[in-house]
C-alpha cells in the first residue's frame, strides 16, 4: 500500500510524476504518433528514481503501426524501464506483442468465461459427478462432449481470424488477379498466427473452467456458503453436493482436475487426458458407492 505521504506518492497522486507516464487512447485508438513522442523519454535515464515507468490504458486499440513501434522498446527496453499494457482484450494485441509480454491476470474472484460452447461445460461436469448411474459408458460420454468443445475451439478461432481479415485478402487477390502474392501470403501467416493465439486463449479457459468447477464443489463439500463463490452460477444444487461428497472425496476428485491441468499444460494429448481424467473420477466414485 502506498503512504501517501512521501513526495514521490504526493507526485503520482497529483499526475506530475518525472518518471511515471500515462498514455490511453486519442479518440477510438492509441495512434502512432503517440508512441513515437513517448519512446524518447524511455530511452533515457530516469530523474527522479531508479525506474521509467510507462502505463499504456486500453492497450489493445494501439494502430498495428503504433504496435509495431512499440515492439523495438519492448524487444530493447534500458535496464529499469516497465512498460505496463493494460487491456481486457488481449487477443487483440498482435502476437509479436503478446510473446514479449508476461501476463498478469488482474481480476476479482470471479472469472469469467468467454469460449465457445462455456455454457455446456457445467452440465456435462454435473452429469460426470453427480448421476447415481455411474458406468464407465457416461464417463465415456462426457470425455467425448468435452472433446467436442475442445474441437470447437480451434474451428471457431479459424474463422474468427478468416473474417477479419477476409476483406482485405479479398481486395488483395482481386488487384492480383487471384494470384498468391507476398503479400496474400503474409496474410494467410497473420491468419494462421492469430487463430493460434486465439485458441490458446480458449483452450485456457477451458481448462480453468474446469479446475474452478471442482474448486467450488470441493468449498460447498466443506459447508461454504454459496453466496461466497466466485461463480455461483455453475454450481449445481447446494445441498445434493453435500449430501453426496465429504470434503475429503471432494478434495480427491480436485486433485484429479490439477492433475488434468498439469498434463494439458504439458502438452499431453487432449483425448488421452480428458479421458484419463474422466475415468479417474468415474472410479473415485464408484469406490465411494462400494463402500
Amino acid at each position: 500500500e502506498p503512504c501517501g505521504e512521501c513526495p514521490a506518492c504526493r507526485k503520482v497522486a497529483g499526475g506530475n510524476h518525472a518518471d511515471l507516464h500515462y498514455i490511453t487512447t486519442d479518440g477510438s485508438s492509441i495512434k502512432d504518433d503517440q508512441i513515437e513522442g513517448i519512446q524518447g523519454i524511455l530511452f533515457a535515464k530516469p530523474f527522479d528514481g531508479d525506474h521509467t515507468i510507462l502505463i499504456i490504458d486500453k492497450a489493445d486499440t494501439m494502430t498495428p503501426r503504433a504496435q509495431n513501434r512499440l515492439l523495438k522498446t519492448l524487444e530493447e527496453p534500458l535496464p529499469g524501464t516497465v512498460i505496463l499494457l493494460l487491456s481486457e482484450n488481449s487477443e487483440n494485441l498482435l502476437p509479436t506483442i503478446r510473446s514479449r509480454c508476461q501476463l498478469l491476470a488482474l481480476t476479482d474472484n470471479r472469472c469469467e468465461y468467454k469460449f465457445p460452447r462455456c455454457s455446456d461445460v457445467p452440465a456435462i461436469l454435473e452429469n460426470l459427478v453427480l448421476q447415481e448411474y455411474r458406468s464407465l459408458m457416461r464417463a465415456e460420454d462426457c470425455t467425448l462432449a468435452l472433446l467436442e468443445i475442445v474441437s470447437s475451439l480451434m474451428t471457431a478461432a479459424q474463422l474468427a481470424a478468416q473474417e477479419r481479415w477476409a476483406p482485405r485478402l479479398k481486395a488483395l487477390r482481386e488487384a492480383n488477379n487471384d494470384q498468391d502474392s507476398a503479400g496474400v501470403k503474409l496474410i494467410e501467416k497473420r491468419i494462421d498466427g492469430e487463430a493460434g493465439s486465439e485458441y490458446r486463449r480458449s483452450r485456457e479457459q477451458f481448462i480453468s473452467m474446469i479446475h474452478t468447477w471442482f474448486a467450488q464443489l470441493t468449498l460447498l463439500s466443506e459447508s461454504v456458503p454459496l453466496e461466497l463463490m466466485p461463480n455461483p452460477e455453475m454450481l449445481p444444487d447446494p445441498e445434493k453436493v453435500r449430501k453426496l461428497f465429504t470434503p475429503e472425496r471432494a478434495r480427491r476428485m480436485l486433485d484429479a482436475a490439477e492433475n488434468l491441468i498439469s498434463a494439458l499444460n504439458t502438452n499431453v494429448n487432449d483425448e488421452l487426458a480428458l479421458r484419463t481424467f474422466c475415468l479417474s473420477i468415474n472410479l473415485l466414485l464408484r469406490k465411494a458407492t462400494q463402500k
